[in-house]
């Protein structure tokens, strides 16, 4: 056993005094990290990074131009917003999905953003 995993005991107490949501991060962030992606928060503006994360909301924002579907994407370290242009629904993106997409990273208003990326719906274990 590792130093950084700890001992049973500390995992135990960890477990049983941490909060669902914190649980929940760190759960993610480590089936990031062995999904073959990087974490959000350590991906940088005009990067081509991937991600794995789990949906938090997806939205349709209509505009006069093309209808625009976003969605949040979680990874346990980071938000980052997936922009999807001239699409108004994609079946399989629905909040609570866990996803791997793929694209060049931008900034908008400080959010990271990915614009129209490749993705992969993730089966849940």
């Amino acid at each position: 056993m590792s130093a950084k995993d700890g001992g049973y005991f500390s995992r135990l107490v960890r477990k049983l005094t941490s909060d669902v949501e914190e649980l929940d991060a760190d759960d993610l962030s480590e089936r990031s990290e062995a999904g073959g992606a990087r974490r959000a928060c350590d991906c940088r503006s005009g990067e081509e990074v991937t991600v794995l994360g789990r949906l938090r909301s997806v939205e349709l924002c209509p505009t006069k131009e093309a209808a625009t579907l976003r969605a949040e994407l979680f990874d346990g370290t980071e938000g980052v917003t997936l922009v999807w242009l001239g699409r108004r629904r994609i079946p399989g993106i629905e909040p609570g999905r866990t996803i791997k997409v793929r694209g060049r990273l931008a900034e908008r208003d400080g959010q990271k953003v990915l614009y129209n990326p490749f993705y992969e719906l993730q089966t849940t274990s």
